[in-house]
């Protein structure tokens, strides 16, 4: 279940109620929305939050921006949320497509997939205790561990760190048969750098099964960024109503993915409940 972090103003207090209710009903893991340049609310203060009102439930970001990042100042934040909520997050990583989430100086929106190597390390140097250049101490308490990755992307390279560093891939919010092919480009990349097993694959998807036309607008609204065409593209995948959810999860079923995030499209709480009475 995803919270609803990047709804157009979001209640946010209604973050910490959503985690608490998708707990209770039963699904397996939180997922939160990464964007600055919106009104909603940050994805490292929703996931706290979210880590701070379950116990169980599993937290991952799907996707965060990476690169508009400081990287110890992030690896700093993921460790923390991941030490309060017990070990629960997967960090799912993606370039950021949007100029306008880019508000740190010197931290453009251009040359981010060579940035994003570069701060992998960071991040794993930092959660190794090392001390960041110019600081005087580590940046995280002693025997902090390391947090599991996710990718995303359709670029080699996103497949290329799924296969080096990460636990596995996040695909694209398209329609499942647009987006097995990047599961199928994540698997080979994972064959062939030789891994054990097969990569952890994350599949999205939009719904709301009360106000449809709210959700869709929203939606519509989230990717406006990417032109009329896209937006409306993304807006008429979401699944809306009871029927298009069973529909969606059967089709990502079929493709073999580990896990299917439904994101919701608006902050109503009751938009826990009616899922979990439909796929739980």
């Amino acid at each position: 279940m995803g919270l609803p972090n990047q709804v157009r103003d979001v209640r946010p207090d209604a973050v910490p109620a959503w985690a608490r209710a998708s707990e209770e009903a039963g699904f397996s893991s939180l997922g939160s929305l990464g964007r600055i340049a919106y009104p909603g609310v940050m994805d490292t203060v929703a996931l706290a939050a979210a880590a701070g009102a379950t116990r169980e439930i599993g937290l991952v970001s799907t996707l965060l921006p990476t690169p508009v990042w400081p990287p110890v100042l992030l690896a700093k934040e993921v460790a923390g949320i991941d030490a309060v909520s017990g070990g629960r997050l997967t960090l799912g990583l993606g370039l950021g497509g949007r100029a306008d989430d880019f508000v740190v100086d010197g931290l453009g929106p251009r040359g981010t997939g060579k940035r994003l190597d570069q701060d992998i390390d960071t991040y794993r140097s930092v959660w190794r205790g090392e001390v960041p250049p110019g600081c005087e101490n580590p940046a995280v308490p002693g025997g902090t561990p390391e947090v599991s990755l996710l990718f995303g992307g359709m670029a080699q390279a996103s497949f290329d760190r799924v296969a080096r560093v990460g636990r596995g891939y996040i695909g694209p919010s398209a329609a499942p048969a647009l987006v097995a092919p990047a599961f199928d480009r994540a698997r080979g990349a994972w064959r062939a750098a030789g891994r054990e097993g097969t990569p952890y694959l994350v599949a999205l998807a939009y719904f709301a099964l009360g106000d449809e036309d709210r959700g869709r607008a929203n939606v519509y609204d989230y990717y406006r960024p990417a032109g009329p065409d896209g937006a409306r593209a993304r807006a008429a995948e979401m699944s809306g109503g009871a029927d298009a959810v069973r529909a969606t999860i059967k089709a990502y079923e079929a493709l073999g993915v580990d896990e299917l995030m439904l994101h919701p499209t608006v902050d109503d709480l009751d938009e826990v409940a009616r899922p979990a009475d439909v796929v739980l």
